[in-house]
């Protein structure tokens, strides 16, 4: 088995059954604010992309690159497609001219003759946008692991599969978190600090769990070429930066006693097969020592290479005829009205004000109380934001309906808060489509015992009130004829006799004629609590509570 490293998150794996090309990330991402580091455009991409099978881990834009994907991956190659609530994914791949996908089960072995694999998927609507994976990989005598940045609550369903021999993990930060804060610097270098030195102890636990024979730090740093955003790189020796490097990571890991960590740059290829697992560099050893010891320069030459096509793009970004509130309104309103859980949770407003000194701002808050959208009018508001309004324009422009895999990730806003993190706020700006939010209010539903048995009558039937698919609300979304009940929001179909799902292996439905016994489901209700319980440990792991009290502007 050998790696070859491809920058971030992206590898190509070669076994002798077979070679998986992972994460293809190459184009800036996130409104032109993230590239890879070091720079990976200069691979033979068209040569990668003739790999046997493509994995694309998740959505994340720093990971599915669909231009790089449509212009160098070989159409005919096989994807392996993570088992994830949503069909977002496999739309985004089949667009793109993928025809042979590989729809893989969370958990599962499959065997890809000779070569074995298993994705384990992890799908609470804080884990990536509604879904992120990694995967397992043996070829009959090395194992590996590519968890790129999932985060499992624990690593034994690949401990019981044997001992692993190469392990890719995330160690730096993929987040706005705490740079974004509009807080006195001092503050800010203090939570930057604790964020880092987190994500470093988590990376350790993961390491010193799974005891890999090699670890391959991957999924990061990105590096950021806009000059308004260039003080978000590690170059200025500022032990509170989120982003540190792979140098940085790996000297940390060998002062605490391991030495299994191994770096892999752009065309990096690692032997795992021979001892020691030698590295062989697209380059000098003196040219790798100038690249991380120079990184400044180094960056400075990428940015004058690659900082015009950003430019370039940034200018399409405001799109003056659009008039952004009432489409927000229109937008919105839907979605609001079946927010329950998300509204509950926040409980208050949100302020956004998108900025232009010459057209005039934007300025608007989103009632979680009410359930609208409203021009700002001066109200007190607990959670603001503020970003340019070209950006907004943008977001309205392509109807995004994900405005953390754009907005957020970019590092392009500020944000205040009064009290702790509120992770609604963030779901809900990942679910701006039915489909999304309704997995997402489903899945908090059944953190409450109560609400995950909850039934309701239907045409002389009793049934479960969330449906089993996406958890869309069948008290709005379920129809009935005869005995067949029909989930408008994506069509599926189960014979309320028995239960059973007509339009899909698994997924039966709870349900009896009225005035019977509903029959309960406490094997899945015990499966979905416990998926709950260690989705909020991550979060708890990911983003802590940070008690500051701001004054806000106006408010």
């Amino acid at each position: 088995m050998r790696v070859t490293g491809l920058g971030h998150a992206s590898a190509l794996i070669e076994t002798a059954y077979g070679s998986i090309l992972t994460d293809p990330w190459v184009n800036p991402a996130y409104f032109g604010s993230w590239f890879p580091f070091p720079d990976n455009s200069q691979l033979d991409w068209d040569e990668l992309g003739r790999a046997d099978y493509l994995y694309v881990s998740h959505l994340h834009h720093d990971h599915f690159d669909p231009a790089n994907l449509r212009d160098h991956v070989d159409k005919g190659i096989t994807v392996l497609l993570p088992e994830f609530p949503t069909t977002e994914l496999e739309d985004g791949i089949r667009e793109l001219g993928f025809p042979n996908i590989v729809k893989t089960v969370s958990g599962e072995v499959l065997d890809l003759d000779g070569l074995q694999v298993m994705i384990q998927s992890l799908t609470s609507p804080t884990d990536g946008p509604i879904g992120d994976s990694s995967l397992w990989v043996y070829d009959g005598e090395q194992r590996l692991l590519n968890q790129n940045d999932a985060r499992p609550a624990n690593l034994t369903a690949f401990l019981e599969l044997g001992p692993v021999d190469a392990y890719l993990i995330q160690f730096s930060g993929a987040i706005w978190f705490p740079m974004v804060y509009e807080l006195p610097k001092r503050a800010k270098q203090a939570l930057g600090w604790q964020k880092r030195a987190r994500q470093f102890d988590r990376t350790l636990r993961y390491i010193e769990e799974l005891a890999a024979a090699y670890v391959f730090p991957t999924a990061g740093p990105p590096c950021f070429l806009d000059e308004e955003l260039w003080g978000f790189n590690d170059i200025f020796g500022d032990e509170s930066n989120i982003f540190p490097d792979q140098v940085v990571f790996l000297e940390w890991l060998a002062e605490r006693g391991h030495g299994e960590g191994r770096l892999v740059l752009p065309g990096s290829v690692a032997d795992v097969v021979a001892p020691g697992c030698p590295v062989e560099h697209p380059m000098s050893d003196a040219e790798v020592e100038k690249l991380f010891a120079d990184k400044a320069a180094y960056l400075r030459d990428y940015q004058a290479r690659a900082q015009p096509a950003v430019e370039a793009v940034k200018a399409t970004w405001a799109h003056p005829e659009i008039d952004v509130i009432p489409i927000l309104q229109e937008w919105f309103a839907p979605l609001l009205e079946e927010a329950d859980h998300m509204a509950a949770g926040i409980n208050g407003g949100v302020r956004l004000t998108a900025e232009d000194a010459e057209r005039g701002d934007i300025d608007f808050i989103i009632d979680f109380v009410a359930r609208e959208l409203r021009q700002y009018a001066g109200e007190k508001v607990r959670y603001r934001f503020r970003t340019r309004r070209a950006y907004l324009e943008q977001l309205v422009h392509d109807h995004e309906v994900d405005w953390v895999n754009s907005l957020f990730l970019s590092c392009r806003f500020s944000a205040q808060r009064i009290g702790p993190y509120n992770e609604f706020i963030y779901v809900f700006f990942k679910c701006l489509s039915e489909e999304r939010l309704n997995y997402a209010e489903g899945w908090f539903a059944e953190q409450n015992a109560a609400e995950a048995a909850e039934s309701i009558t239907l045409d002389g039937w009793e049934v479960q009130r969330r449906c089993p698919h996406l958890k869309a609300d069948l008290s709005r979304f379920g129809s009935i004829d005869g005995d067949v009940l029909t989930c408008q929001m994506h069509g599926w179909k189960w014979r309320l006799t028995d239960g059973k799902c007509l339009t899909s292996v698994g997924h039966n439905i709870r349900s009896a004629p009225a005035g019977q016994p509903v029959p309960s489901h406490d094997q899945e209700a015990d499966t979905a609590a416990r998926a709950t319980e260690s989705a909020f440990k991550r979060i708890g792991h990911e983003v802590g509570p940070v008690g500051f009290e701001p004054t806000l502007d106006g408010t």
